[in-house]
Order: C-alpha cells, then structure tokens, then sequence
C-alpha cells in the first residue's frame, strides 16, 4: 500500500486549514500591505521544494508554498470582507466611517 497520497491530501487539508486564520490575523495586525512577505515566504519555499530530494517533503513544501501565495489573494478578499463588516475592523487600517462616507 502507498500512503503518500493520504500524505498529501492531509498536508493540504491542514495547510488550507492554518493559512485561514494566518490571513484574517496578518490583515488585522498589519492590513493587507504585508502581502510581499506571503510572496517571499511562498516562492522560497517552492524554490526549496524544487531541491529537496524526497517527494513527500518536497510536495508539502510545494503545497505550503502555494498556499503562501494563494493567501496574497485571501488578503485582499479579506479586506474586502472586513470593509463590508463581516470581520472586525482594526482602527489602524480601517477608520471608523461616519454617515457622510456612505453613497
């Protein structure tokens, strides 16, 4: 039996699983202006994956990888969701709006 599939469908589940509350926290605490550390954080990984020899820790570091530079995206969407009110609103980022900033 090959287990390296279970393997890999695990390490994304919990990939995909700790990059969503990584996303909404980097947006609060620094708005979504850190995305270059996603993107760096995401192609060194990938750039690692390419040279590690084994392919179970080189596909996890690829999925990682991918999910740093999907999380850029998630970033913006996050934005966008706290704008609309469905997240809370760091005072820093997001000031407060007042009835004249509504259309």
């Amino acid at each position: 039996m090959h287990f390296q599939g279970i393997l890999l469908g695990l390490a994304s589940f919990l990939s995909i699983g700790v990059f969503h509350p990584i996303v909404i926290k980097c947006e609060y605490r620094f708005s979504y202006r850190i995305w270059p550390v996603f993107l760096s954080a995401g192609l060194i990984l990938l750039g690692i994956s390419a040279f590690v020899r084994n392919v179970i820790p080189s596909a996890v570091l690829g999925v990682v990888g991918f999910s740093c530079l999907w999380s850029i995206i998630e970033l913006f969407h996050q934005h966008k969701r706290v704008e609309k009110g469905w997240f809370p609103a760091n005072p820093k980022h997001h000031p407060a709006k007042t009835d004249t900033d509504k259309p």
